[in-house]
């Protein structure tokens, strides 16, 4: 798949991944949508990233080579996707806040748990290489989208950092 996006987009850095998944059309199962919300967590540089305090089980994928997924539970009731950024052995990933799904129906996921809620991600996704996987992966864009930069939500720590970015205009199936 040509379009498909490469080990070598993630292996960057994490603020210009992050930028540059907007717009970019998220393949799962048989769901599609477009990227729409981005937040940027940078290992241990960044008190608000999991991997801060350095590599637990939870985190371990977070330092591990670029383009696989990050998919934790959090208050008890929600999962939350990510993929791995930089390169093997410097932590960074970045959240999926925002999707507007293409397929089956047009509909906008806005927040990370409603997104795998509805798309079905779960922690049996965490640490899948989505630039081999043939269910679950990232194709590229013919354009990109103009996007507003904001701090990042619902984290204690880490709040002066402008690592969320949102797109500007709404984006049409």
């Amino acid at each position: 798949m040509a379009d498909r996006l490469s080990r070598d987009f993630f292996n960057r850095p994490t603020l210009i991944v992050a930028q540059e998944l907007l717009g970019k059309l998220l393949i799962f199962q048989n769901s599609a949508g477009l990227i729409t919300e981005t937040e940027a967590y940078i290992g241990q540089d960044d008190p608000a990233s999991h991997a801060y305090r350095g590599i637990t089980k939870r985190t371990q994928v977070m330092f591990g080579p670029p383009g696989f997924s990050y998919v934790y539970f959090i208050y008890g009731m929600y999962n939350c996707l990510n993929f791995v950024t930089e390169e093997d052995g410097v932590a960074g990933a970045v959240l999926i806040r925002g999707l507007l799904l293409v397929e089956p129906a047009p509909f906008h996921l806005n927040g990370p748990g409603k997104l795998c809620k509805h798309l079905g991600i779960t922690r049996e996704h965490n640490a899948l290489d989505i630039t081999e996987s043939d269910f679950f992966y990232i194709k590229d864009a013919p354009f990109t989208p103009e996007f507003e930069t904001t701090p990042r939500i619902g984290i204690s720590r880490g709040q002066e950092k402008l690592w969320r970015f949102v797109v500007r205009e709404k984006l049409k199936n």
